[in-house]
């Protein structure tokens, strides 16, 4: 994402909370247009901002609040000097209460409106008013072709709240949405502008929290709350007489034939993150490429369940899955693990197998789908999941009550109890194979050392993204194995020391 994730509050909501919210502070006296007014002043401060020589803007309004605060821009614009034409998509004078008002005093102030039409032509920076946070289905007519438009004319563009035709809550597109640069969040962030596919329409985002009294904003629930450098979980600093023996045993469990790839990643990356001692159960033919790459790694062959139960015993952590297959070796060992203690994390086709019923989960896990896992656990297509995928985490974790981490674009970290964290860092070049394989060994290294299950994959899927970010400078072809050694750096800042 390109905003600065330490400017904005933690908090994200729903629409129907910051609807909520937007009631109770006009019941505890603040009138609601005084709240339009400030929304109007806050979006034209952003733009100001954003395009100092610009002088030039086009307000594309439509029907509800959020075209009065489209309104209120227009009024403000005019007033400065700016050459301003105000494109209707409705009837202005269907508009009431606030919006009515805003549209008034526009008029008062020189604002000259005017029907879109399919011939308008848009000029300078064009402000988005046309939709609000009610949207619910398919954008309709006159109102996609205008999105198209807008779309297709290559101006900068400022979404008023959120870009019109991206769902609020899920972040997905319903049918068409507008791409804009900047994005004025109003009175509090929404869920839906974080993750699914917001990140490819929201450009930078900023909150204009409308000046809402803290004590009414602090007591109004929330859906999710984000991960940044202030509220994400430390690993412990060392103390001076540590061994390894007190920081865990790490055990990667996976690589069937042809995949001998992605446990090493994950052993490699548990060791680069302090694992005291990572072994990995692969098959006997891989052996030679685990001593050579990892010889730091105990590389055991194992052809069968009771081969494996012995070393499950010395292990406090299990990796199950990266490279695992679906084949009867890879049944005989997963159902292996599943009776370990040990707390475990599970992948890839350890997911694909649990889908398909052959095993029954630990006591205690982390699950780590990608949309595709996700659906097929949950029974659904994959692009039901990321309809809504803030939906498909928390249900996953209350039907499997297990922590569980639902990869992708603004991942999402859902607890059994119904609570959510998002973590909207990352970059593009992260999109390859094997980076879900370092996932997945970071979040067994964390679990050895003490951490929670919760907390182990929030700082775990929150340094996988900073990582990222830190080697797109070098641009596209990022490979998996390049995170470790960042990875192990940042977990060292992340200590002070």
């Amino acid at each position: 994402m390109p905003h600065s994730p330490e400017i904005l509050p933690l908090a994200l909501y729903s629409a129907a909370q910051v609807r909520e919210l937007d009631q109770r502070l006009i019941a505890a006296g603040t009138p609601a247009f005084t709240l339009m007014q400030r929304a109007g002043e806050a979006i034209w401060q952003a733009l100001g901002e954003r395009w100092p020589r610009m002088r030039e803007l086009t307000v594309l309004a439509g029907k509800g609040n959020n075209a009065g605060d489209g309104y209120v821009v227009a009024a403000l614009a005019q007033q400065a000097g700016w050459q301003v034409q105000l494109l209707s998509v409705g009837e202005p004078a269907a508009l009431s209460g606030s919006a009515a008002q805003a549209r008034d005093a526009a008029v008062a102030a020189g604002v000259a409106v005017q029907p879109w039409q399919a011939s308008s032509v848009l000029r300078g920076v064009v402000l988005d008013a046309l939709l609000g946070t009610g949207l619910r289905g398919a954008v309709s007519q006159p109102f996609a072709q205008v999105i198209e438009a807008l779309n297709a004319s290559g101006l900068p563009v400022l979404a008023a709240d959120l870009p019109s035709g991206l769902c609020a809550d899920t972040g997905q597109v319903l049918g068409v949405a507008v791409r804009a640069e900047l994005t004025v969040s109003l009175i509090g962030l929404k869920l839906g502008l974080f993750t699914g596919q917001a990140a490819s329409y929201v450009g930078a985002v900023r909150l204009a929290d409308l000046q809402a009294d803290p004590a009414i904003v602090a007591s109004q629930a929330y859906s999710a709350l984000r991960l940044t450098d202030s509220n994400v979980p430390r690993l412990a600093p060392r103390s001076p007489g540590v061994h390894k023996g007190q920081l865990g045993h790490v055990l990667v469990v996976g690589g069937e034939r042809g995949f001998a790839g992605a446990p090493m990643l994950s052993a490699q990356m548990a060791l680069r993150a302090g694992a005291g001692l990572v072994s990995l159960a692969t098959r006997t033919e891989h052996l030679p490429a685990v001593q050579a790459r990892l010889p730091e790694v105990m590389g055991a062959g194992v052809a069968s369940a009771n081969q494996l139960l012995r070393l499950t015993q010395a292990a406090s952590v299990l990796a199950v899955g990266p490279g695992l297959g679906q084949t009867a070796w890879s049944r005989s060992l997963l159902s292996a693990a599943a009776i370990s203690p040990a707390a475990q994390v599970w992948d890839a086709d350890a997911l694909n197998l649990l889908a398909q019923g052959a095993v029954k989960l630990p006591d205690v896990a982390v699950l780590t789908p990608h949309p595709g896992e996700a659906a097929r656990l949950l029974g659904l297509s994959t692009a039901q999941v990321q309809a809504d995928r803030p939906a498909a985490a928390r249900a996953l974790a209350q039907r499997y009550q297990q922590v569980c981490l639902l990869k992708g674009a603004g991942s999402l970290i859902a607890a059994p109890d119904g609570r959510l964290w998002l973590c909207e860092r990352g970059n593009p070049v992260m999109a390859g194979a094997g980076l879900g394989d370092v996932l997945t060994g970071l979040i067994a290294a964390l679990l050895a050392q003490g951490l929670a299950p919760l907390a182990a994959a929030q700082l775990a899927v929150y340094v996988h993204a900073c990582a990222g970010e830190r080697l797109a400078v070098k641009g596209a072809g990022l490979a998996a194995s390049d995170l470790c050694e960042v990875i192990r750096a940042l977990l060292q800042e992340q200590l002070g020391v």
